[in-house]
């Protein structure tokens, strides 16, 4: 009889061993997985934040060309502008 208890024992024993171990195991693989994905999430942040700021940089760099062009145009404009009103007046004034 004592063996048999004993024997009990040491199984129920180790059925509470292998369950702390099993479950052990499922909260290391779980922060293994969180870890993984804080990892992935951290690092897609990083990715679009480098993706948004060199888009900015592109169009900046895009707009103040565009603003030189358009300045470049209005002055244009102006200088036909005048040239053509002063052919205008020159065509009204008596020789």
């Amino acid at each position: 009889m004592y063996f048999a208890a004993s024997a009990a024992s040491k199984i129920e024993s180790s059925k509470e061993e292998a369950a702390k171990i099993l479950a052990d195991s499922r909260r290391n693989s779980a922060e293994i997985i969180q870890n993984a994905q804080d990892g992935a999430v951290s690092s897609t942040v990083k990715t679009l934040d480098k993706a948004r700021s060199k888009a900015g940089k592109k169009a900046d760099g895009v707009q103040t060309e565009g603003t030189k062009k358009v300045e470049r145009i209005q002055k244009s404009a102006i200088d036909r502008r005048d040239a053509a009103v002063k052919i205008l007046m020159d065509s009204m004034m008596p020789n």
